[in-house]
């Protein structure tokens, strides 16, 4: 798959799951978790201890059926081995050009974080797939609103601190899609499918506003 195809797939549901946990095992519950609960974008923070070796073995059993990505990828080495171990994409939480370059020399999209627009301007010109607000806490949808009123064709996803009772309004806003750890994967696993329930449902009725364009269109060119 091509970058843009990848990055549509992982974005498709305006969610993606952020799995950080202090243990493997811990990680690799939370992740069958999320799935079973129907989210099929999971991002694995490196912060989890054997992180890699999570993102391998789910991306070999899953296949096509979920897009398993690596979170909290810091510099050019960890983007390395975070491709090699089959992610197949990248979030960090900074703005780092060396970790696009290595990425997209072998075709895997790139999310870095930003957080002004500065920053968002210097993120599209180093050719990143879509930009990670971050974090989203230390700002409201407003914001989002009219940073995009500038900059239309930024696609950013809002994350840290995102609830499923803000992320339609982040969608409303003009995010292509938003980024949520806990908030989403607390409980057991009845909890987690019903959160998870609301939220794909309320994501799917939200309608980007006030900014010109729409996601789609800025994400894939459309």
């Amino acid at each position: 798959m091509y970058r843009w195809e990848i990055t549509r797939a992982a974005l498709a549901q305006r969610v993606f799951a952020i799995v950080r946990s202090k243990t493997y095992d811990e990680a690799s519950a939370t992740a069958d978790t999320l799935l079973s609960a129907g989210i099929t974008t999971l991002e694995i923070s490196l912060t989890t201890p054997f992180a890699l070796e999570a993102v391998t073995t789910l991306t070999r059993e899953l296949g096509e059926d979920a897009v398993i990505g690596a979170g909290t990828v810091l510099d050019a080495m960890s983007a390395r081995m975070a491709v090699d171990a089959g992610a197949r994409f990248l979030v960090s939480p900074s703005l780092d050009p060396e970790v696009i370059r290595t990425a997209h020399r072998y075709g895997v999209p790139v999310f870095p974080g930003v957080s002004t627009p500065a920053e968002i301007v210097r993120a599209l010109e180093l050719g990143a797939d879509a930009l990670k607000l971050f974090p989203a806490s230390a700002y409201d949808p407003s914001w989002l609103t009219e940073v995009r009123a500038a900059l239309p064709q930024a696609p950013l996803l809002p994350t840290g601190g995102v609830t499923v009772d803000s992320a339609p309004e982040w969608i409303a806003a003009g995010a292509v899609a938003v980024g949520m750890g806990a908030a989403l994967s607390e409980g057991d696993r009845d909890t987690v499918a019903k959160r998870a329930a609301e939220l794909l449902a309320r994501l799917a009725e939200a309608t980007p506003g006030g900014a010109a364009g729409d996601e789609e269109s800025v994400l894939y060119g459309g």
